[in-house]
């Protein structure tokens, strides 16, 4: 599910307020007090990008609709496979992942620095995160992409020695199982594409 040619989506305060079940003014109330964030046209007229309005749905635990979270799947780069491993763990894996799942991009991160980076210009559909990576707050780090929609709620798989109490998406031990992780990729994709063509 390649991300071309995407156009950005962008709602007005009446299809917020149609979406959220409060009458227009109340959506704009929410602009003026800054708990929405918006901008304006020329005419001023409040219109709000998706991203910020499924942030608003998160931050206050309301459902999110099925065309706000259309855009949030739609966000991710789903043919992106994001290793962020020490540079051994990622040269040992790169290749097999590649030759495993020739239809994803594979790239790499080795720091904190470089996975923030890549992760907010790739925005990769699923993140192959080592467990033992230094520098990195995992449960921090998970509980931002879970939270901020603008990253497009990536799928994260942690690659551990044993048992762990992260909050991952799915739990890979060395060696990983790739017929596993091969299943698990395709399921989700599945998810995808139902919200997707909904």
């Amino acid at each position: 599910m390649p991300k071309s040619g995407r156009l950005v989506r962008i709602f007005s305060a009446l299809e917020v307020a149609n979406i959220c079940g409060v009458v227009n003014q109340t959506a704009i109330n929410w602009i003026r007090n800054g708990h929405l964030k918006a901008f304006t046209t020329p005419g001023g007229q409040y219109r709000i990008y998706a991203k910020d309005l499924a942030a608003f749905l998160d931050k206050r635990g309301m459902s999110t609709s099925g065309e706000v979270l259309q855009v949030i799947i739609e966000n991710a780069n789903w043919s992106v496979l994001l290793v962020a491993a020490t540079q051994s763990v990622n040269d040992s894996l790169k290749n097999e992942l590649a030759s495993r799942f020739p239809d994803y991009r594979i790239i790499q991160a080795f720091d904190w620095f470089e996975i923030g980076r890549k992760v907010t210009e790739e925005k990769p559909g699923f993140i192959l995160l080592e467990e033992n990576l230094s520098g990195v707050d995992i449960p921090r780090f998970i509980q931002t992409l879970r939270e901020d929609p603008a990253f497009g709620k990536p799928y994260i798989f942690l690659l551990t020695n044993g048992e762990s109490s992260y909050d991952a998406d799915l739990l890979l031990t060395s060696p990983i199982d790739l017929n596993k992780l091969e299943a698990v990729l395709k399921e989700f994709e599945k998810q995808n594409e139902a919200v997707v063509n909904a």
